[in-house]
């Protein structure tokens, strides 16, 4: 999810975008995409459904089902699933997971059980071979408290690491507060930075090159974010409120925003907030 200009798709008459499944696309030597049809201001173009497997294997991890789109799923069921993962909660990830585990008998694995089927849930750490990959799971909560990211060792020359809505590939992602915290996030990308410096496959928008590279701008851009929010607070009680609302600080910061996301700034302001409640600055 991104705080950003939404991106412009043609709708039809009863509301939907009218668009067909994508085909996938290799992004690496283990990772293929499957473009969701699920566009939006909160979700770029959609959901990056990821199929991994070794070359040559017969059988492919999906990450994130994304939608419950028929097309989409019947596509990502016909990869010979063995194994279904889920990076984080919300509906665009996890709305698909009861059509795919019906469609491939897959058992369907994430930090949640609710999202589980026919499997435990995933934990920090852990180590899971399947479809001939090997995928280490990395907990980095801050976007949601169920954030996992997946790395993916043996993934050519440098890896590479499937971050959900953790990092994005363009645009910022938001901070879900109150289950989402600043805290969590800034943890989570020190996390991502102390690992190799692979190939980011997001859940949302184009791969990027160097996860060091993303891990830095995000620190940077955030860092500069909580400026403009203690700077935001300053005018407001300078011109006479003491106690600053999130909607009045959200005004300020976030005063040229599109509508369609005007919700989502508010959510990480109040994130921020917090964070500096918990800092004592409030």
């Amino acid at each position: 999810m991104s705080i950003q200009q939404p991106p412009h798709h043609a709708v039809t008459g009863d509301g939907t975008t009218g668009l067909k499944p994508a085909a996938a696309i290799r992004v690496s030597a283990q990772a293929s995409v499957r473009l969701a049809p699920n566009p939006g201001p909160m979700s770029l173009d959609g959901t990056n459904s990821y199929i991994l497997r070794a070359p040559g294997n017969e059988h492919a991890v999906i990450v994130d089902p994304g939608p419950d789109h028929g097309g989409h799923l019947a596509a990502l069921a016909a990869e010979s699933v063995e194994l279904i993962l889920i990076t984080h909660r919300h509906p665009d990830h996890t709305e698909g997971i009861d059509t795919l585990h019906r469609l491939t008998g897959a058992p369907v694995r994430a930090f949640l059980p609710e999202h589980c089927r026919e499997a435990q849930p995933l934990v920090e750490g852990e180590g899971i071979e399947a479809a001939g990959v090997v995928i280490r799971v990395l907990s980095t909560p801050g976007h949601t408290s169920d954030s996992l990211s997946f790395l993916l060792p043996e993934d050519g020359e440098r890896g590479s690491m499937l971050t959900g809505d953790t990092i994005l590939g363009r645009g910022t992602t938001i901070l879900d507060a109150p289950d989402g915290t600043l805290g969590d996030y800034l943890a989570s990308l020190d996390r991502l930075g102390r690992e190799p410096d692979a190939l980011v496959l997001p859940a949302h928008g184009p791969v990027l090159d160097s996860l060091h590279g993303i891990v830095a701008e995000y620190r940077t851009h955030r860092l500069a974010r909580l400026e403009q929010i203690r700077g935001a607070i300053a005018a407001l009680r300078a011109a006479g409120t003491p106690v600053p609302s999130i909607v009045q600080v959200t005004d300020v910061v976030y005063a040229e925003v599109d509508p369609s996301v005007r919700r989502a700034a508010e959510i990480s302001v109040a994130a921020q907030l917090a964070y500096l409640g918990d800092l004592g600055e409030l």
